[in-house]
């Protein structure tokens, strides 16, 4: 489910025929040697395509627009080795439409001090040449990633993984379809939100099916078809029946193989990418989506609870960025739930009632099937796990009327104190920063939502770009944060995003 496009970048190499064309050569095999040496490095996701050296107005424009209508260009990659007449540029960023790195780097990682002489400044001349190029961007207002330093250093190939990584999501948040099964909450305020505006400003389609058009897709699964994935279950999973009859146990669990099967052929027939449900309207399910929602989400797809379609999106957003990461500790919707004041052990328990994605799991993970108030169905077989410790970051997307507003928080995941042996569902325990009481407090006068898409796999310096890249608002709460500093923050927010 998570398989994208064989996406490359493509790197481009500013220069000018004012030196000729031996420093011309020059240019290009430099920036071949780069092209080799970031793609030998092991440190890039995706890999880099070397594009002949652009010279002039007519080349430049031409490239850029090839980058646009090219399917597996996921962005492009800039360096200005020589001098580049920054008016060259113009028409070819004006008619550019992907995501941008500006790479300010040179050749040479050292001054030559015993040979450096005026040919080797004009043709190694970066630092005149970025500047003039970073001076044209910056007056068109276009939106662009810019690392500095030289293109060896690990740390700089890890700028640029990271950020491709953004402009993958950049790309794909245009293909993500929501479906909506049923709608939101009841008088509930923050799922709600303008989806023809997030439709214009994300890409994401967001449709509503009937909830029993999806349930006769679950009820038209075959019974072997179901038993093959019970046994799957079984084999994977510790089953803690807890008192209940062995046969009984395992039909609840069966209801649930049934519905995960027929909501991801609903999802792949009609190409959605991400899904909500709501307990208040499960027509003729027989169970509130649980162990089915947790395992789709594994496979890829988003799911926001009570109908929150910003979250699902997100966190199919997030799933898609985070694809193929080495050593990943996971993605998944979480609810803020209750808090833990004991002093020195600060914190926020996060779960929700079924849907939390194993991927974020960590050691054994269990079958519970236990009575559940809300849905007014029989009791829904779940999986329950604790998740790993480690830094992660809660994201929230709202909707303020006028305009979207991403919200970002590093958080620190933990174990808690005892185990809660009462508690049958999947949970995360954080803390967030810089500490519970300011963490909290900016989160709820930014607007912060109670679900939230969380992931230990990027950053807020990633999800930061994104927001920028989409032209929205981005709030950062983090270790450095003030909450006179933060009201200020949105202050100027609400100032420059109206």
């Amino acid at each position: 489910m998570l398989a994208t496009k064989n996406y490359k970048f493509w790197f481009c190499t500013g220069s000018q025929d004012l030196y000729g064309d031996e420093c011309l050569a020059h240019v290009a095999e430099h920036s071949k040697i780069i092209v080799a040496k970031l793609n030998e490095s092991g440190v890039l996701p995706y890999e880099v395509v070397w594009k002949p050296t652009l010279i002039t107005n007519e080349l430049i424009r031409k490239t850029f627009n090839e980058a646009n209508v090219d399917e597996e260009c996921a962005g492009v990659i800039t360096w200005m080795h020589t001098f580049s007449p920054a008016k060259s540029w113009i028409l070819g960023l004006q008619e550019y439409r992907k995501p941008l790195l500006h790479l300010h780097t040179q050749f040479n990682e050292e001054i030559p001090y015993d040979t450096i002489d005026m040919d080797f400044m004009n043709e190694n001349q970066s630092a005149h040449g970025d500047r003039e190029y970073g001076h044209i961007v910056t007056r068109m207002g276009i939106e662009r990633k810019v690392v500095v330093g030289h293109w060896s250093d690990v740390n700089v190939q890890e700028r640029i993984a990271s950020w491709m990584r953004t402009a993958v999501g950049v790309i794909e948040s245009s293909h993500i379809r929501v479906m909506r099964v049923a709608d939101n909450m009841r008088n509930v305020a923050v799922t709600e939100g303008d989806k023809v505006e997030a439709q214009l400003k994300f890409g994401w389609e967001v449709d509503t099916y009937p909830v029993n058009e999806i349930a006769e897709a679950v009820a038209a699964v075959s019974e072997s078809d179901t038993n093959a994935l019970v046994d799957e279950y079984y084999d994977k999973y510790d089953i803690l029946l807890e008192g209940r009859d062995p046969q009984e146990f395992r039909r609840h669990v069966a209801v649930q193989a049934q519905i995960e099967i027929g909501f991801e052929r609903f999802l792949d027939e009609k190409n959605y990418q991400a899904i909500v449900t709501h307990f208040g309207d499960l027509g003729a399910l027989k169970q509130l989506p649980g162990l089915a929602i947790q395992r789709l989400e594994e496979k890829g797809y988003g799911f926001g609870a009570e109908g929150d379609w910003k979250v699902a999106a997100m966190v199919r957003l997030m799933k898609i960025m985070t694809a193929g990461k080495k050593e990943a500790k996971g993605t998944s919707m979480l609810e803020d739930y209750t808090y833990n004041f004991v002093k020195g052990k600060e914190g926020i328990l996060e779960a929700h009632m079924l849907e939390i994605c194993p991927s974020i799991a960590d050691g054994p993970i269990s079958i519970k099937c236990q009575p559940l108030s809300m849905g007014d169905r029989e009791d829904p077989a779940r999986l329950v796990f604790t998740s790993k410790e480690g830094s992660g970051i809660a994201t929230s997307l709202i909707d303020l009327g006028n305009r979207f507003r991403l919200i970002i928080n590093d958080v620190d995941c933990k174990k808690t104190e005892k185990p809660m042996p009462k508690l049958p569902v999947a949970t995360n325990y954080w803390t967030p920063q810089p500490d519970l009481y300011t963490g909290a407090e900016a989160w709820i006068l930014a607007g912060g939502a109670h679900h939230t898409a969380f992931t230990y796999d990027l950053t807020a310096e990633q999800m930061g770009d994104w927001a920028n890249a989409m032209g929205i608002e981005a709030v950062y709460i983090d270790k450095d944060t003030k909450i006179r500093e933060f009201k200020k923050d949105l202050m100027l927010g609400n100032l420059f995003y109206r």
